[in-house]
């Protein structure tokens, strides 16, 4: 479960893919299909939330991982590799790993 905590000791990637809004919904499943098919059986995986711009221009990947050194062994996997690069034939993409800085409740 994504948990959004300063304290929480995870890394989190946000990836931001921009995208054709013709092409929006194939990008959605394909990070979709990636995620339930490979990438969330990868040692370290903790969550992952695929968000799509109302717009239709982006679609975002907030995901979160047990450790930056696991994060990156899924990018060297093959299977990984696969299903990411059908997600980089659809759109362009900005990954960044981060902390939370603060989180604000109502």
């Amino acid at each position: 479960m994504t948990t959004i905590d300063p304290a929480a000791d995870v890394a989190t990637l946000v990836n931001v893919f921009t995208v054709d809004p013709r092409r929006q919904q194939e990008l959605v499943e394909v990070l979709t299909a990636a995620t339930e098919e490979t990438i969330r059986h990868r040692p370290g995986f903790v969550s992952a939330n695929i968000h799509a711009s109302t717009d239709g221009t982006r679609v975002v990947n907030y995901a979160q991982w047990a450790s930056v050194e696991e994060y990156q062994a899924m990018l060297a996997d093959p299977g990984c590799r696969e299903h990411l690069a059908a997600a980089a034939a659809l759109a362009s993409f900005d990954p960044h790993i981060y902390t939370v800085a603060s989180v604000h409740h109502r």
